[in-house]
């Protein structure tokens, strides 16, 4: 059998597709519900209070923005975990395992330093999708993943 064929290749993207649907559709919604609401309002309401109205729509929008931008990014040169609002940037050789039990809503990858970090962009609501983007990771993490221990032989 070829290996090669169920090789990811790089640059590959991970993107969670429940959560991404459910943030944006919501968003948009919310969005659409205000402007509505800013045309339809008695005539009583100025012209500002409709403003404000919508950009409390886009205001909205924007935190459910944070729920639908966790990403994976695997390149050659390393990883790029985007989680809700920060970004972290890891080198291949950063990464020594990553882990999803069961029942747990995204994996986690231990860090060289003993630490660990949330991987939102597998999200284990996409079922068979999070399964498969998972076991592309812990493939690219096999053949290009953690540096050997100093001083070991």
């Amino acid at each position: 059998m070829d290996e090669t064929a169920d090789r990811p290749t790089l640059p590959r993207t991970w993107r969670p597709r429940a959560a991404r649907l459910v943030a944006y559709g919501m968003g948009l919604l919310v969005v659409a519900t205000m402007a509505v609401l800013a045309v339809v309002l008695p005539p009583d309401w100025r012209p500002f209070d409709r403003f404000l109205l919508i950009a409390l729509g886009l205001a909205i929008a924007a935190g459910l923005h944070l729920l639908g931008r966790p990403r994976l990014v695997a390149d050659e040169g390393g990883v790029t975990v985007v989680n809700g609002i920060r970004t972290h940037v890891l080198e291949w050789e950063e990464i020594v395992d990553v882990r999803m039990p069961v029942g747990e809503p995204w994996p986690t990858v231990d860090l060289s330093d003993g630490t660990t970090l949330a991987v939102m962009g597998i999200q284990s609501t996409d079922g068979d999708l999070a399964r498969r983007g998972l076991d592309e990771f812990r493939r690219l993490l096999r053949e290009r993943g953690e540096a050997a221990e100093p001083g070991g032989a």
